[in-house]
């Protein structure tokens, strides 16, 4: 069977505009119009997505499931996310929309998802058999199908596609791979070239990062490699205080740890914990140094560190006193 045009009969994916996940971490000139463009490009995709599942499921019979015989598909496309949201959904209003499965080609008696990870979760936390529609797919049309649906629909990140693509390089022609994920050849050589330049380690530990598009990735990537500590950058970002964000802020501590600290005479820069949360402001010239803290932010620091002031200039005072006498 040929690589080519595979499911040929599947709505195109847009190609107007950068996605969210590729814009920089910065702000819009104008939010209100950016929010709003936004929410219409995500319904025009979830319309597409829905397009994509109804062509491939339109006429098949819907079946339920056990979803102890469903196992995923074989090459993993997502990292672990919260599913609160749509386990109330499918708990209040039953499963709407049914998941596209395959027999299994090495368990008799089982299935493997094309698409619908997360509603599978979700109907397996609640105990609940799954609809599903079941279709003869080779390994190319489920990984195609796979990707296609979680493109329309943004399921999936910028670093969990890069992630999904390289897992699919180790067994599928570059010609699938572009197929599933509806990219160029360029942008698959950058998203493998990053999942190659960045430990696996520190992807997991900082997550999916919603919102982080290629250019922070490549950032990361690069400092990393000037930093030459990998090992320290993924035990800070592994740590409990880092791991007790959501992603996408445990991204921007990973970045602002691994940016050269740069230090302008007379202009402000940040005062920051080890773990990258900020504290207040430093600003000084030749004739001064002030520290401002934001007292709504850490009250309790601020307090702290007016009761410490005397303390720690009595400490400087016995500390200067020994160095003379010695």
């Amino acid at each position: 069977m040929s690589r080519k045009n595979l499911f040929a009969d599947l709505p195109a994916p847009a190609t107007s505009g950068a996605p969210p996940h590729e814009r920089p971490l910065h702000g819009t000139s104008n939010p209100m119009s950016a929010i709003k463009k936004s929410v219409g490009d995500l319904n025009d995709r979830s319309r597409r997505a829905d397009e994509i599942e109804k062509s491939l499921i339109d006429g098949q019979p819907v079946i339920d499931i056990d979803t102890g015989l469903i196992d995923p598909s074989f090459v993993q496309d997502r990292m672990e996310s919260s599913i609160d949201g749509l386990r109330v959904s499918i708990q209040e209003q039953g499963q709407q929309v049914p998941i596209l499965v395959r027999l299994h080609p090495d368990d008799d008696g089982r299935y493997q998802v094309a698409f619908g990870h997360r509603r599978l979760r979700a109907l397996k936390e609640l105990g609940l058999k799954a609809k599903a529609i079941v279709r003869n797919l080779t390994d190319e049309q489920l990984v195609i199908a796979q990707g296609q649906e979680n493109n329309e629909r943004e399921d999936l990140t910028f670093i969990e596609k890069a992630r999904f693509a390289a897992r699919l390089k180790e067994r599928f022609s570059r010609d699938v791979i572009v197929s599933s994920l509806s990219v160029d050849k360029t942008t698959l050589s950058t998203m493998l070239q990053l999942v190659d330049a960045l430990p696996e380690d520190l992807i997991d530990a900082i997550g999916p990062a919603p919102g982080v598009g290629r250019p922070n990735w490549r950032q990361l990537a690069d400092l990393l490699e000037k930093a030459n500590e990998t090992p320290e950058v993924i035990a800070m970002a592994r740590s409990e205080s880092v791991q007790a964000l959501n992603s996408e802020e445990r991204f921007k501590v990973v970045l602002n740890h691994l940016r050269p600290t740069r230090v302008a005479r007379g202009a402000p820069t940040v005062l920051s914990s080890p773990t990258g949360a900020r504290l207040g402001q430093i600003t000084q010239n030749k004739t001064k140094l002030e520290i401002t803290i934001d007292r709504k932010a850490t009250p309790e620091f601020a307090a702290f560190l007016l009761e410490q002031v005397p303390a720690l200039y009595e400490a400087h005072l016995s500390n200067h006193k020994r160095k003379q006498g010695g």
